[in-house]
């Protein structure tokens, strides 16, 4: 416990350093024109890589969790990536920091245009610019037909800056976390998995599609472990996390498409999830055979 409680001081002094310039570069990003807000940006992103790579050093310093990480060769800090992950527990988080920080450009996500308006972490993903999105439900749109298409477009004017810079878009196609309860309750075909959502990645590639590179399969294991939870973590009771990377191409058929009205696509967009899906739980599989667990 008390390993526990000084990492976590740590973890939390070092946010509350970084935070305060961070936001200082977000607030003069809001009145920068033209290439001075790209020169905030930069600025932003520096402060958010800095910080994971302090979180890292600190990990290192106070816990004996060894990091066993795959497939660096295949990153670039200089290519857009999407991530599609597996997701057990909080410890993911700082799974891919460890293995992708400084190594492929900061990663990102979706979020709710409701949550722009959450209290200093709100500015702060807008600096970072986290895309917000703004989605429609089909009941919705069956009442407004006229704002059909119109969440897509919304997402992909906010991921405008992308084209000028790189990106890292993590996406956890299982929706939420996996725990046995809710594996039983789906009667999930996949033995360490959850059933994939594909409607989340379809509208990230529609998107995004043209300003992303690659696709990067990640696969986090935890031997002897079920799923850590992020205290176990700060505690040193997790000693070994397996992070294993798998560079793919995105094919151009999975980009060109409309998801929500064309039924073929749809179905090669949910076949192409699910073969991605019974290759990753085969990868768990393997893995955990080899670690002996």
């Amino acid at each position: 416990m008390l390993r526990g409680l000084f990492t976590a001081l740590l973890l939390l002094l070092n946010t509350l350093v970084l935070i305060g310039p961070l936001l200082l570069l977000a607030l003069l990003k809001l009145i920068a024109p033209g290439h001075g807000r790209d020169v905030m940006s930069a600025g932003v992103m520096w402060f958010a890589e800095t910080w994971a790579e302090i979180n890292k050093a600190i990990f290192a310093l106070c816990i004996p969790t060894r990091w066993d990480i795959r497939g660096l060769e295949s990153l670039n800090p200089q290519t857009s990536y999407l991530v599609v992950s597996n997701h057990q527990s909080w410890v993911d988080i700082p799974a891919l920091i460890q293995a992708m920080n400084r190594r492929a450009p900061f990663f990102k996500f979706f979020l709710k245009k409701e949550l722009i308006w959450v209290p200093l972490l709100g500015l702060a993903w807008w600096a970072l610019d986290y895309p917000f999105m703004k989605r429609y439900s089909q009941a919705f749109l069956s009442k407004h037909p006229h704002l059909r298409g119109k969440d897509l477009e919304i997402t992909r004017k906010a991921c405008e800056l992308f084209k000028r810079q790189p990106v890292t878009v993590v996406n956890y196609l299982e929706g939420t976390r996996f725990t046995q309860a809710k594996h039983g309750a789906q009667c999930s075909p996949f033995r360490h998995l959850l059933k994939p959502k594909a409607g989340g990645v379809a509208f990230v590639l529609a998107a995004m599609g043209a300003q992303l590179d690659r696709l990067l399969d990640v696969t986090v294991v935890y031997p002897g472990h079920r799923a850590p939870g992020f205290w176990d973590l700060l505690c040193g009771r997790v000693s070994k996390v397996i992070v294993d990377i798998q560079s793919r191409p995105i094919e151009q058929a999975l980009i060109e498409g409309d998801y929500e009205n064309d039924p073929e696509f749809r179905r090669r967009v949910q076949d192409w999830v699910n073969q991605l899906w019974r290759d990753k739980d085969a990868r768990i599989d393997a893995l955990r055979q080899a670690a002996g667990t």
